[in-house]
């Protein structure tokens, strides 16, 4: 019997998800910039009520890629 060696893609219950606040914490910016960030799509989130919640991952990849050469 052959066996499945594709890798399980990640579960919804593994994702740590952020309040906006947190996420304002650790980038250290102000609430309104991550809703910014979000509103704008540059920052992926989850609608829950009237809330957001930022995947803890989203944030390290747009930390990654927001780095820059200043010379």
């Amino acid at each position: 019997m052959p066996t499945n060696n594709r890798s399980e893609p990640t579960s919804i219950t593994q994702v740590q998800f952020l309040t906006v606040a947190e996420v304002a914490k650790m980038m250290r910016v102000s609430k309104m910039t991550v809703y910014r960030l979000v509103h704008s799509g540059e920052l992926p989130a989850v609608r829950v009520g009237k809330s957001f919640r930022v995947p803890e991952k989203a944030v390290h990849t747009y930390l990654e890629n927001a780095y820059f050469d200043a010379g």
